[in-house]
């Protein structure tokens, strides 16, 4: 048998199809459209996956005010940041940052589920959360994704 048949293929910048994709956010629990959107963002479901490459697509997220948080979380999840001075610890709960800004809730949702390092970086750039249903990249022709499709 050929040897040749025998190599991987490892993707790099140049090898790489990368796509546009649109997820609609109405009616998904806020957990598990983030985890979906993270794995499309990484390109875990293309076979020609690399970990150390951003091979995913680029993906935008609308109405993202229509999205669902289970149970008592909108009260009782808090979003802790710090200004860097004594005392200065400032938190959230859910349902104050979504109403202040609504694309906030899903965006810290999908960066905590990217790898906490450069290419965790250069991928949450890959991600455009839009309130509505309009978005600005038109141009790019972006094709519809059903995430209950996904597994």
């Amino acid at each position: 048998m050929n040897t040749l048949s025998y190599k991987t293929v490892s993707a790099n910048k140049a090898t790489v199809k990368k796509e546009w994709v649109v997820v609609d956010a109405e009616g998904h629990n806020l957990g598990r459209l983030a985890s979906k959107v993270a794995m499309i963002l990484r390109g875990k479901y293309k076979p020609s996956y690399t970990p150390h490459v951003d091979c995913g697509d680029n993906v935008i997220v609308i109405n993202a005010e229509k999205i669902n948080l289970t149970g008592n979380k909108l009260d009782d999840k808090t979003y802790i940041r710090h200004t860097g001075y004594p005392g200065g610890q400032r938190s959230l709960t859910a349902k104050v940052l979504q109403q202040k800004n609504p694309a906030a809730l899903v965006e810290k949702a999908v960066k905590g589920m990217l790898p906490k390092n450069k290419l965790g970086a250069e991928l949450f750039r890959n991600l455009s959360v839009n309130v509505g249903s309009e978005h600005k990249h038109a141009a790019q022709q972006p094709k519809t994704i059903n995430l209950n499709e996904i597994k």
